[in-house]
């Protein structure tokens, strides 16, 4: 039986994608940090070609290299440093006032259960106290188990260290050697498939590039968004707040539920002993409800799946369906991965509508 180029094309492509996800699945556990390296080395090394461009061989593109890595260190440095005060801030004052508002709670929940019939008779002050003791000992547990885990080397703590590490490093060779590595990729190609991998290369490129576009500026409107929309109910943090969860929802899910849970504490404790706590929930509600609508139904599907041209409920599977099978390395590949599939797709179906199978000959 005789194949066509584009059968063989197919095949290929087919076998190199099954060795992939098979190999992402496999060594998912120990990947994360490469994939993170190597896709922030692809969202930055047209960064570092510019440099170069620029020093038009007079910049070492070791020192170009350096430069854009320590200005991306930076940024997220910044970032962390939105959240740590924050975080500084309120530690200490969940502690004080969580009686304050439990005892505010109580006496708002009262009349309305007695209103139905429910009668309700709450030890308040054997509720502070034993609230005030397991914060105490949570905390003392917590801070002794950290503490524990540096000085034996837990596996967490040196997880944690050694990705912090990791990443940096392999971004750092990735950038300064990614043209060699694409090149010697592309030797490894049959000849005969090169002139087709090429034009699936260039393609797939200007996908991912679309959708690195995209990623980007749903992050700075939805920074934009959740600053004003916070600043709107009177909170005080909303700017560190709003734009932390604005630029974290580039991991999904993971970034709208760490600024939720800091706007939470934040509103609580801010307006607990002023308005009650009636305004934290209409703030969360509102803000963050629309704040979800507007990035799953309108922003990522129109501004990333329809430049990459996914569909939004395919964005969606997409996400759920890499999370399930990969982890948190498969939410992070998801859309892009999906964006080379599309690409693929897209051309065994041209190969498909121009052979003779579908066209009965």
């Amino acid at each position: 039986m005789q194949f066509t180029p584009t059968q063989k094309t197919v095949a290929a492509w087919g076998a190199i994608a099954a060795a992939l996800l098979l190999a992402l699945w496999l060594l998912s556990p120990v990947l994360a940090p490469f994939v993170v390296a190597a896709v922030l080395a692809y969202a930055l090394t047209p960064a570092v070609d510019w440099l170069d461009g620029v020093g038009r061989g007079r910049l070492p593109r070791v020192l170009a290299v350096l430069l854009v890595e320590l200005l991306f260190v930076v940024a997220v440095l910044a970032l962390v440093l939105l959240v740590v005060p924050i975080l500084a801030k309120e530690a200490p004052l969940i502690r004080d006032q969580l009686p304050q508002l439990l005892e505010r709670g109580s006496a708002t929940l009262q009349p309305l259960l007695a209103q139905w019939g429910v009668q309700v008779a709450l030890d308040l002050e054997s509720i502070k106290a034993l609230v005030r003791t397991w914060l105490d000992t949570n905390l003392q547990k917590a801070l002794g188990s950290v503490l524990s885990s540096l000085k034996i080397g837990g596996s967490v703590a040196f997880s944690l260290i050694g990705n912090l590490v990791l990443i940096p490093v392999a971004l750092f060779y990735l950038l300064m050697e990614w043209d060699g590595l694409v090149g010697q990729v592309r030797q490894l190609i049959p000849p005969a498939l090169r002139r087709a991998t090429d034009g699936f290369a260039r393609d797939a490129n200007a996908v991912l590039g679309q959708y690195l576009r995209g990623q980007l500026l749903v992050m700075l409107l939805l920074a934009v968004y959740y600053s004003l929309a916070l600043s709107l109910f009177g909170l005080d943090l909303a700017l560190p707040i709003g734009v932390f969860t604005g630029l974290a929802v580039f991991v999904p899910y993971l970034g709208f539920g760490l600024g939720l849970a800091l706007a939470t504490f934040a509103g609580l404790l801010q307006f607990t002993a002023t308005v009650g706590v009636g305004h934290t929930v209409l703030m969360l509600v509102v803000v963050f409800g629309a704040g979800q609508l507007l990035e799953s139904f309108v922003l990522t599907p129109k501004l990333v799946g329809e430049r990459i041209g996914l569909h939004p409920l395919a964005v969606i599977f997409a996400l759920l369906a890499f999370g399930q099978l990969f982890g948190f390395v498969g939410v992070l590949v998801a859309l892009p991965l999906s964006a080379v599939l599309l690409v693929a797709i897209r051309r065994v179906r041209t190969g498909y509508l121009a052979s003779h199978l579908y066209r009965g000959q």
